[in-house]
């Protein structure tokens, strides 16, 4: 009876050695896991949220970020360059891993661009450059080729006769100079083409209204407007509208926000250049996802434009 007894007691402690010993294995297994990937952080600060255009840029890139399992932190310049730079100093004490910049001021956002250098920071730029500064890659459309295009599609809605008036942006910025300079560059081709009136209005709805119902009052005849983005666009129409010159008038603007394609639709806008703001922003989150795995990105990335008018006004694709 002893003997099975001591026997019994010898199975017991060594069973319970073993459960030790897999209880252990088990705890340095858990211990020594491998932590969980560190969640790539991007800063994106915008020039302004008041506007389709860059709402939707915001949106291509909240919608990519999310696919990617990337953190966003967007600000809102809103269109003020002391406020960006505001912005960009905040968005580098979180430590981003990339700093995207759409500039509201290509030349004030060079201390920003060099806020982040500093900071060891990666940072590029999109729509609009930086003049200054050392940036990655800029992303963004041929501004000198959208103008030109639209410039041909006036004169051709023209039949190369006629007064024009151009309703400039923000001239601070490339996007606004090279925009006219391409539309200018097309206008030049025809003499019987006269631009009867050329005034900024800060890539504003509000402001082009103001400054078209100006020029409407002082030239009785009008029969073209090349505005150099669509919200310029959409307050030249309002004022054309009031001024029942609406028919009288082809008009044409810039990136194909949802206001230009349905008043292409409705026969009131001649055409407009499809620069998707959604897939600029898209575009953006993809770079920064390719920069944090240290993957070589083009210095300048270049995404196309389309004329956007009645005949293809239904198959243009601005979205998902």
């Amino acid at each position: 009876m002893k003997r099975k007894l001591s026997a019994l007691m010898v199975g017991i402690l060594s069973l319970s050695v073993v459960l030790v010993g897999c209880g252990a294995q088990t705890s340095d297994k858990t211990s020594s896991a491998t932590p969980p990937a560190k969640k790539v952080k991007v800063g994106l600060s915008m020039n302004t949220l008041n506007n389709p255009f860059f709402v939707a840029v915001k949106e291509g890139a909240e919608a990519e970020a999310k696919a990617a399992g990337i953190e966003l932190v967007v600000t809102d310049a809103q269109n003020n360059p002391g406020q960006q730079l505001s912005d960009v100093e905040n968005l580098i004490q979180q430590k981003p891993d990339i700093l995207i910049l759409d500039p509201a001021d290509s030349d004030a956002i060079a201390e920003g661009v060099k806020k982040a250098n500093t900071a060891k920071i990666p940072v590029f730029t999109i729509d609009r450059q930086a003049n200054g500064g050392e940036v990655l890659t800029h992303i963004g459309f041929d501004a000198i080729k959208s103008g030109t295009i639209a410039g041909e599609a006036l004169a051709k809605a023209l039949n190369g006769k006629g007064n024009v008036v151009e309703i400039q942006g923000i001239m601070g910025t490339n996007v606004a100079q090279d925009r006219s300079k391409g539309f200018n560059l097309a206008m030049a081709k025809y003499p019987d083409i006269k631009i009867v009136a050329k005034q900024t209005a800060n890539f504003d709805r509000g402001q082009a209204l103001n400054v078209m119902e100006n020029i409407l009052q002082a030239n009785p005849v009008i029969d073209g407007v090349y505005a150099a983005n669509d919200e310029m666009a959409m307050g030249a129409l309002a004022a054309m509208d009031s001024s029942g010159r609406t028919s009288k008038i082809k008009l044409i603007g810039c990136d194909a926000i949802d206001p230009a394609i349905a008043a292409i639709k409705a026969g009131k806008m001649a055409a407009t250049i499809a620069e998707p703001p959604y897939f600029l922003g898209k575009e953006a989150i993809k770079t920064a996802e390719k920069i944090s795995k240290g993957e070589k990105v083009e210095k300048t990335v270049i995404l196309g434009s389309t004329l956007v008018t009645k005949d293809n006004v239904d198959t243009v694709k601005t979205r998902d």
